[in-house]
């Protein structure tokens, strides 16, 4: 789907009630911050490795000015911490409250209420002029209008600065019932796509995929369906989950689940 295709976003799609996406999100991430973190609690080798790669691919350097829009409650900023101080702390950006009241008590972290379109536009403002690196992980899909957005922030950057988003594809290995891996995939912004408004806002790109081997307990996995822990599950009533996962239990009887996970790290960077 080219980017443009996303502009109205995942809830704004299937949740035409005339709030603003902010809202709604909100209200999604409200039911579901307190148990964000024990969702991921039986795979802390995952947590570790998306930590790692975020690390790898964005190579910061003491006193970096960075900003993680959709920062949630800092699940994987862990080894960035090393980078930051209070002088320079790490600017944990996300529209929900709820979720930046359980970021850890740490004075490398500042958190910031606020979408990705508002840092963009200077609707809120940030403690520092320039940014060394603005990150993105399983965010963007949230973003209205992602060319304009990305224009807004590269216009943000230090020299030598960089944007890197880590995204889902389209098409996705999970094991969820039919109707959400489509409506998944009508709703998910292209990462060639979004390497092309990067280079439009001027950027110079890198971008390839990367995949994490996951094995899970079934019944982890039902659980983490039940709680919707993905954006798109909040747009199927509880009538329809039940039924999604009875499919799953039918289509998975194994006691463990096993599949890919397939992430796209697409960064831009300003000479």
């Amino acid at each position: 789907m080219p980017v443009a295709g996303a502009r109205e976003g995942t809830f704004r799609a299937y949740r035409e009630k005339g709030n603003l996406v902010i809202d709604v999100t909100d209200e999604h991430y409200q039911r579901i911050a307190e148990t964000y973190e024990r969702n991921w609690a039986d795979r802390p080798e995952y947590v570790a490795w998306m930590a790692d790669r975020i690390m790898s691919w964005l190579r910061p350097a003491s006193g970096d000015r960075i900003a993680d829009i959709g920062s949630g409650t800092g699940l994987f900023l862990s080894r960035l911490l090393d980078s930051a101080s209070a002088q320079t702390p790490i600017l944990c950006i996300d529209p929900s409250q709820h979720m930046l009241d359980l970021l850890p008590d740490d004075p490398r972290l500042s958190p910031v209420r606020a979408t990705a379109e508002q840092i963009a536009s200077g609707q809120v403002p940030l403690p520092y002029e320039e940014v060394d690196a603005f990150v993105f992980k399983e965010a963007v899909h949230h973003v209205q209008d992602i060319p304009a957005t990305l224009r807004g922030l590269a216009g943000r950057l230090a020299p030598g600065g960089r944007i890197l988003i880590v995204t889902l594809p389209a098409r996705l290995d999970y094991p969820l019932f039919p109707e959400a891996l489509e409506r998944f995939a009508r709703n998910q912004p292209d990462p060639d796509g979004i390497a092309a408004a990067m280079r439009a806002a001027g950027l110079r790109t890198e971008h390839r995929h990367e995949e994490y081997a996951v094995t899970i307990d079934r019944e982890q996995w039902i659980s983490l369906v039940r709680n919707q822990w993905m954006s798109v599950l909040s747009t199927f009533s509880a009538e329809e989950i039940d039924a999604g996962i009875d499919t799953i239990r039918l289509r998975h009887p194994e006691h463990e689940i096993t599949y890919t996970d397939r992430f796209a790290f697409i960064q831009g960077f300003r000479d």
